[in-house]
């Protein structure tokens, strides 16, 4: 039994002593089947960890590096697919690791921008991954669908183990490194001149974030990683007033759109992960326009006075 499976028996009765106070018609079997309680534990457990991660990212000005990750890890799924391989993430996390690897050398080296590399590898890699499934004669089937858009009832237990892994490992390394990840990124020549090891961080910061890419894509879909990974922070910037309350807001507005994308598309009976993202959108597009009405208003107020 692994630490998925071992979390997943811990919780389950809590989850089902809750089912019967859970409003609709088929969004209580995500607190009373199992099938049903794996898919809700792995995206709770997903989106806390990527919503520390995403904070990161936006301050480092590395949005796009989640999206760029998940194409290249969708290359990597199809690789495994073709393989037989039992357990195709494997495949994507490999990929994804060694392409944040490369992409944050040439980077560093200034080989090429941090934007030119990612685009290079989200379209190289999407195009292998779709060229090898072609070739192997399968196409577009449903499992690979649910790879592109999510698809959270297709998780197992081993993957759930996996992911569960993935989520601790990446979850501690964070906290651990998220002192120096900060000097870095304000001043990263004074960082490395007060002896904090640069490089040696951001390469485990990519790593980080490529692990974490690999266990969104059967939450929301290489297409749509951004939802959770992107846009909850961005959202919780609109209205944090210091960097830990941006953290604490993220978590807010992550587990919001998962509940809320869960909810609907378990009522709406639409693909999960392209209803988290709906969700986290809209949350988004909620509170900007909060705050562009706010600063319209808080102007007339003060010529009032």
């Amino acid at each position: 039994m692994g630490i998925g499976v071992f979390l997943l028996d811990f919780i389950a009765p809590y989850l089902e002593g809750m089912a019967p106070y859970v409003p609709g018609e088929f969004f209580p079997y995500f607190f009373t089947m199992k099938m049903f309680q794996r898919a809700l534990l792995t995206a709770v457990m997903v989106t806390v960890v990527s919503g520390f991660l995403g904070t990161f990212l936006l301050i480092r000005n590395l949005s796009l590096i989640g999206d760029g990750l998940a194409h290249v890890s969708f290359g990597g799924v199809a690789v495994g697919i073709v393989l037989g391989a039992t357990s195709p993430l494997s495949y994507a996390l490999l990929f994804s690791v060694t392409a944040a690897i490369l992409i944050y050398e040439m980077q560093s080296r200034e080989m090429l921008t941090g934007d030119a590399s990612i685009a290079i590898f989200l379209t190289g890699m999407l195009a292998f991954g779709l060229v090898v499934l072609r070739i192997s004669g399968g196409g577009i089937t449903l499992d690979i669908e649910a790879y592109l858009f999510g698809n959270l009832l297709l998780i197992d237990s081993s993957d759930l183990d996996m992911t569960a892994f993935l989520c601790i490992v990446c979850l501690i390394t964070l906290i651990l490194i998220h002192p120096g990840l900060l000097a870095t990124t304000v001043d990263p020549l004074a960082a490395q001149i007060q002896g904090i090891p640069v490089r040696a961080i951001g390469l485990l910061f990519s790593v980080v974030t490529a692990a974490m890419v690999v266990t969104m894509v059967q939450v929301v879909g290489t297409l749509l990683v951004t939802a959770l990974l992107v846009t909850p922070a961005a959202t919780a910037q609109l209205v944090a007033r210091s960097f830990r309350s941006c953290l604490a807001l993220t978590q807010f507005f992550g587990l919001t759109s998962v509940i809320l994308g869960l909810y609907f598309s378990a009522e709406l009976d639409t693909g999960s992960g392209s209803m988290i993202a709906l969700v986290s959108a809209v949350l988004f597009a909620v509170v900007a326009s909060f705050k562009v009405f706010e600063g319209l208003i808080t102007p007339l107020r003060q010529e009032g006075n």
